[in-house]
């Protein structure tokens, strides 16, 4: 295996950073700061950063195929336009709660939004539970929930044959496997398929690689763990100098980058000066594998 480097390319600091995206035609990556209400769009080329503020706390970013992106941001799904620096309601989500936001979320294989929410923090980790529920915004810009009783709703990502989807409802400690229909978008028979060990964290955002396996961040974890969804063992274990490690995606000219997002919320002087690149994104290269382009919503 080739020696793993891990590296800070991303020195302006989230408060809590999220939702890594790859852009592929722009070979930019895409990212939120959820409590710094930004989305943001780093240029490795220039490494110059734009961002556009948001009216509410932003879960997440995804790409549109007809341009722009959309955003799963407070209880509502909405567009942006980045050149006019305007932010649009799709749709808001009918009974969610208010003291609700939406965290996490991703396109699937076919262009659908699936993001999810939860109770708005105390403080890191600490909530009121079971508040959230896991939504997809459709093309034709219909909501449908799949379920609630989420903590925090987290990472996702379709296996590569699109037939099980993978999700982590942070506070249960594990990482869970569906049958999904990419037909309709459904999902059906919830099962665990990995367990984290205390050590290990919390688990966050998520994505998957070419050889089919997950790539989890763990919050307060300090790290990355790669896992097989098929044996349900960890098969690599990457350390991040940030313990506050948020999400993950695979980026660069062959997407053999793994970009890392962090998080300083809740960190006080001492345990900044312990930890002073809390809240960068990390490039981690050397791993030996590649991942997959994102998806674009098709609505």
């Amino acid at each position: 295996m080739s020696s793993i480097k891990v590296e800070c390319v991303v020195k302006e600091k989230c408060e809590l950073g999220e939702s890594p995206v790859w852009e592929e035609k722009e070979g930019t990556l895409l990212y939120v700061d959820i409590s710094g209400q930004r989305v943001s769009r780093w240029n490795p080329s220039t490494n110059k950063i734009q961002s556009v503020r948001t009216e509410k706390f932003v879960g997440s970013v995804v790409p549109r195929k007809s341009g722009g992106y959309v955003i799963a941001e407070g209880t509502r799904f909405a567009s942006v336009d980045w050149d006019r620096q305007k932010v649009t309601t799709i749709v808001d989500v009918q009974g969610e709660k208010s003291n609700n936001r939406f965290n996490d979320g991703k396109v699937d294989p076919a262009g659908r939004f699936f993001a999810g929410t939860m109770a708005m923090e105390v403080r890191s980790a600490v909530l009121e539970r079971k508040q959230g529920s896991l939504y997809t915004l459709h093309p034709n810009h219909t909501v449908v929930k799949h379920f609630d009783q989420v903590d925090i709703s987290n990472g996702l990502d379709w296996s590569l044959d699109h037939r099980t989807f993978y999700y982590i409802d942070s506070l249960s400690y594990q990482v869970d496997a569906f049958d999904y229909d990419i037909n309709t978008g459904s999902i059906n028979n919830r099962r665990m398929i990995y367990k984290l060990e205390k050590e290990e964290g919390i688990p966050d955002g998520m994505c998957i690689d070419t050889q089919g396996k997950l790539w989890v961040a763990c919050f307060n974890g300090g790290r990355v763990l790669r896992i097989d969804p098929q044996t349900g063992t960890r098969l690599q274990t990457v350390k991040l100098p940030a313990e506050k490690t948020t999400s993950v995606c695979f980026g660069g000219k062959d997407y053999s980058e793994l970009y890392v997002t962090s998080a300083y919320t809740g960190m006080d002087d001492a345990a900044m000066a312990k930890q002073p690149q809390a809240g960068c994104i990390f490039k981690v290269t050397g791993l030996g594998v590649k991942g997959i382009p994102a998806y674009s919503f098709a609505g």
